[in-house]
């Protein structure tokens, strides 16, 4: 093996990694990152780094901001998970994954640490952005919160702006069992008198988010309160405090939630457009480019077109619900062949019953720890009026949508980012 795969398995399987193991490996506190980034001379204060939380769209978002600042000239890092394919996949700089040989460097400089720190997974991978993008002096780097907010391993920066996208249920058994709780864990990466946007309005979080923003004396924001995005004729029009301000040509964000995170992208930079330059013209004169310039993936994104295949990585009582609107237009497709997979620690009992009933099912298990059995979910969805066979694995499930599907039907995959990523 190489070196490279060598250090990979030693990433892997040596420590917890919550993207395999699940709660296991969530820590409950910030003192390994310190500890690691202590030792690496604190990279993450040399950087001017953007903050994403939120249940759904963060990664999105994230993307979007990179595509807007890379548009501006400026050389900007990506750290989002989890990954799809390719571990490097994590850790981008306009849209250029870390090089295999920086990877090992990296855990080869800090093995000794690793024996008296005992990072996470997730620990050692953050500390690697970090060092990574102070290394290359980016301009600005864009981090992707893990898990939560407040004990999230990211939430040692102190960045120019917090974004947080929204709130749903998920991880409750970690974050909290009501949108308050969820809301009080993603709040925690508003740091004290640096602005923070907030994407979605929502009854149950606003006092939250309004609260801990009072606290710090840190400004807020709502995106939706301020923008707003109309769709016609093919173009997608910006109003900003009811003025129309810009158009989005050839959006290639073509999903049922997207506007959403256009929305919350694009007010994060107006915020910051307050104290670095922004030429907006230029953030949508090439937006078509964006999931190539970026390298976007996994989000609402058709890998077949014969028989048509659509992939999308939502996986939670929020993401479906909007993921549902879509699948019930029959205008789209004659009929409906879906995919699915879940995690064994998801609560089916939130998403399930979201899934439409007059599809055909193919359930299959994701190729890791945390999978759920696909016979074990094909039985579970019987209850929910959900019809169909269970697979040994997500290619063959794949394989036999394929077989059954008509040149006007519509194939789904999804349910889990990793069923998702075993068909790109």
């Amino acid at each position: 093996m190489s070196k490279y795969t060598d250090t990979l398995d030693f990433m892997f399987k040596q420590l917890p990694m919550y993207q395999r193991d699940g709660k296991s490996a969530f820590k409950k506190n910030l003192n390994n990152i310190i500890a690691l980034c202590d030792r690496l001379d604190n990279p993450h204060r040399a950087l001017k780094t953007i903050h994403v939380a939120g249940t759904n769209g963060k990664g999105t978002v994230s993307h979007i901001l990179a595509y807007i600042l890379q548009s501006q000239g400026y050389k900007v890092g990506v750290y989002t998970s989890p990954h799809y394919k390719d571990f490097r996949e994590r850790i981008k700089i306009n849209g250029e994954y870390i090089s295999k040989q920086e990877v090992v460097t990296f855990i080869e400089k800090i093995k000794e640490d690793i024996v008296v720190i005992k990072p996470s997974f997730f620990e050692m991978t953050v500390a690697m952005a970090l060092d990574y993008f102070k290394g290359q002096k980016v301009d600005f780097a864009i981090i992707e919160v893990g898990l939560g907010g407040r004990l999230d391993s990211t939430n040692i920066i102190s960045p120019l702006l917090s974004v947080i996208t929204n709130i749903s249920y998920d991880h409750v058994d970690m974050l909290g069992d009501t949108l308050e709780l969820i809301a009080g864990e993603k709040a925690g990466i508003i740091k004290p008198q640096i602005p923070c946007v907030i994407g979605e309005t929502q009854n149950e979080t606003t006092n939250v988010f309004s609260s801990k923003a009072k606290e710090g004396n840190s400004p807020i924001n709502w995106a939706d309160q301020e923008l707003v995005i109309k769709s016609q004729n093919g173009i997608d029009e910006l109003f900003l405090n009811g003025k129309k301000w810009l158009s989005i040509k050839n959006n290639p964000l073509i999903g049922p939630y997207q506007s959403k995170n256009i929305v919350t992208a694009f007010y994060a930079v107006y915020i910051l457009s307050a104290i670095i330059e922004i030429d907006f013209k230029k953030a949508v004169d090439n937006f078509d480019q964006l999931r190539v310039l970026t390298k976007y993936m996994g989000r609402w994104q058709y890998i077949s077109e014969d028989p048509k295949v659509l992939v999308d990585s939502a996986h939670n009582e929020g993401g479906i619900s909007f993921l549902k609107s879509y699948l019930d237009d029959k205008a789209n497709y004659n009929k409906l062949h879906i995919v699915c997979g879940f995690v064994n620690d998801k609560d089916l009992s939130k998403v399930l019953n979201l899934f439409p009933k007059d599809a055909k099912y193919y359930f299959a298990k994701a190729n890791i720890p945390r999978g759920l059995d696909a016979l074990i979910l094909k039985n579970a969805s019987v209850d929910y009026g959900l019809i169909g066979k269970s697979y040994t694995s997500v290619k063959r499930a794949l394989a036999a949508a394929k077989m059954s599907a008509k040149p006007n039907d519509l194939i789904f995959v999804g349910g889990s980012i990793f069923i998702v990523a075993e068909v790109l």
